[in-house]
């Protein structure tokens, strides 16, 4: 009896505590948006697990309670009847079609020019003063005015080193979006400066991940930008360029390397240092995100170098991943021990640890052609709408809620927990990559939504609770990219509004004395002394294109793609070509056609160049120490 007593105390408590939450918030009952889109979620849906990939318990079970005596609809948000015509995403506007008409039906070309200046005038104030005061160090702290670099007295701080290797990382991230914003000047000084200052010989300990996308992906994007006769940008050579990026790029890439060695499963360790490779004491848990993104940049090198080793392990982690999904739902976890296989953290969700593996896998299809990248992601993304996505099955009609995906354990598709991230805002885009725009132009409302409610996207959001669970906001780019792509795909004047009201809280909240602010506190606007290189190279970048419609990018024949950091990359055919095959052709098993990955993808390197791959990692060092 006594143990009864107990959780019902806990259950008032819990209770109680929720109440607290609310109030401290000022949300109360609904989410108080000043936005006229309004969301509720049926509690009485959810099921939370306990550790381990049992049936589900549902420890809310008293939450049915609320609603016996209630009317049944009072459960979902408004109906529309299942008889009445498709509805646009309009119809989430309660106002009527007039306020709407009013408020968001025309943009004026005044205000778009307005608008694109600001953007413009954003990327220069942060770009400027971390040339004034913080280069060549990684980062600027735009509260003090000065540099910052990797925090050498703290390397467990891997919030800050695992990002910043002492290689002048905002100026390189930035390179590309000079070009958009049209200043070739600056971007031939920028160039180099990068050529004649960075080196990645440095004892700086890094995350794969974020040095491929940021540093890689950089140099890869502005090389080819530089070299490239049909780039949309014009003339924009550089006397005496001698493919010095490339040759930074291919130095880089073989210095990550050694994080694919010794790894029984193929998926690389997580952080390499520069000089010496894996550390001694490197764990042997990654994220799925992590290992599953190197593939746009390593095959791109790839392929502009003619030498397979980078797309190769780059590929096989992908697939090695890709084995070790559920045979049940087809999902993947967000951690996993790249020893045994075995997975560490078996969350499924859309957000962090995941996100830019599925991005990947339909952008590595786009660029290279290859079709099984795609019936990879074409896998996965049914399995994210079998398993992840709750509320009506359509967008805009029918009965029940509007759609949100949640994160689930991946063997049985059961609410793991609830919240959702803010990186999880830029999955409307890749829907939009992916041609399901109605669903893009749901999701999309509802982050957007949350960001009318605080000026920023919190880092975790509750939908349960409807409130924040991590209050800060590092300036992210998602909203925004989703915002852009979904104002090309659909030209409709409300996501304009909706970058002049990101441009406009950016402004207000986040802009300091030397730069753009994190925000330590989306509710009460306090800011941490830190600005990120993807401000730069991403959130301002997109934020101009969606203002600039003449943009050469936007009127070039040629068609690009953005790196998942948002560097710019052509699609084009030398990208679907890989020479080595020449030099290494390759009998396909038993007189059958080549399936859609090489043949020779299939055969490891040790056999084709009749080394071990330590020793190609070798070979790969002496290249580079000749090119020097």
């Amino acid at each position: 009896m006594q143990w009864r007593l107990v959780v019902v105390g806990l259950l008032v408590l819990r209770v109680l505590l929720n109440c607290a939450v609310w109030l401290v918030f000022g949300l109360g009952p609904s989410w108080g948006f000043d936005f006229p889109i309004k969301f509720t979620f049926n509690l009485n849906k959810i099921e939370l697990l306990q550790d381990g990939d049992q049936a589900p318990v549902k420890t809310n079970a008293w939450l049915q309670h609320m609603y016996d005596d209630r009317n049944p609809q009072a459960k979902t948000c408004s109906k529309i009847s299942g008889n009445s015509s498709k509805k646009s995403y309009l119809s989430f506007f309660q106002e009527g079609r007039d306020e709407y008409d009013r408020k968001y039906s025309s943009f004026p070309d005044a205000l778009k020019v307005k608008m694109r200046g600001m953007a413009r005038a954003m990327f220069y104030f942060g770009y400027d003063n971390y040339m004034k005061f913080a280069f060549p160090e990684d980062e600027l702290n735009p509260i003090a005015c000065e540099g910052r670099g990797p925090d050498v007295l703290n390397p467990s701080n891997i919030n800050i080193n695992d990002v910043l290797g002492n290689y002048s990382l905002t100026l390189i991230d930035a390179l590309d979006t000079l070009l958009v914003l049209g200043n070739v000047t600056e971007f031939h000084r920028a160039v180099k400066l990068v050529i004649d200052t960075v080196s990645f010989d440095k004892d700086s300990t890094v995350q794969v991940f974020e040095a491929n996308i940021r540093i890689l992906g950089s140099l890869i994007s502005a090389h080819i930008l530089l070299t490239d006769s049909r780039h949309p940008f014009g003339d924009i050579a550089l006397k005496d360029y001698d493919n010095e990026l490339l040759h930074l790029a291919h130095d880089l890439a073989v210095r990550l390397l050694p994080a694919f060695e010794n790894t029984s499963t193929g998926i690389p360790y997580p952080r390499v240092n520069l000089k010496r490779g894996v550390p001694p004491d490197s764990i042997n848990e990654t994220c799925t995100a992590g290992a599953g993104s190197l593939l746009v940049e390593f095959g791109i090198l790839s392929r502009l170098i003619g030498d397979s080793t980078f797309e190769w392990v780059a590929r096989r982690a992908v697939k090695a991943l890709w084995n070790l999904r559920s045979n049940e739902t087809g999902l993947l976890g967000n951690v996993v021990n790249i020893q045994t296989g075995q997975w560490v953290g078996k969350q499924s969700g859309l957000g962090a640890g995941m996100d830019s593996f599925y991005e990947y896998l339909l952008k590595s299809y786009i660029l290279f052609g290859e079709k099984e990248d795609y019936r990879m992601f074409s896998a996965v993304y049914e399995s994210i709408q079998s398993h992840l996505r709750r509320g009506r099955e359509s967008c805009n009609e029918g009965d029940g809620d509007p759609p949100l995906y949640v994160n689930v354990n991946m063997f049985n598709g059961q609410i793991m927990n609830t919240w959702i991230d803010s990186l999880q805002a830029f999955f409307p885009g890749l829907q939009v990559l992916n041609g399901d725009v109605e669903n893009a132009i749901c999701l999309h409302a509802f982050y957007y939504a949350i960001w009318k409610r605080f000026g920023a996207l919190p880092e975790r959001y509750n939908w349960q609770l409807q409130a924040p669970d991590v209050l800060f906001y590092p300036l992210r780019p998602e909203l925004v990219e989703s915002t852009y792509l979904l104002y090309q795909a659909t030209k409709n004047p409300f996501y304009l509004h909706v970058g002049m009201d990101i441009l406009e809280s950016l402004e207000k909240n986040t802009k300091v004395r030397c730069g753009y602010a994190t925000l330590h506190h989306v509710v009460d606007k306090s800011k941490e002394d830190r600005m990120e290189s993807f401000f730069l190279s991403e959130t301002c970048k997109y934020l101009y294109l969606l203002f600039d419609e003449d943009n050469p990018l936007h009127k070039s024949e040629s068609k690009y793609i953005f790196t998942t950091e948002g560097h710019v990359v052509p699609i084009d055919q030398r990208f679907r070509e890989k020479s080595w095959e020449d030099q290494f052709p390759c009998e396909a098993p038993n007189n059958e056609p080549p399936a859609n990955i090489s043949n020779c993808e299939r055969i490891p390197d040790e056999r084709r160049y009749g080394l071990p791959l330590k020793s190609i990692y070798m070979r790969q060092i002496d290249h580079m120490v000749g090119l020097s």
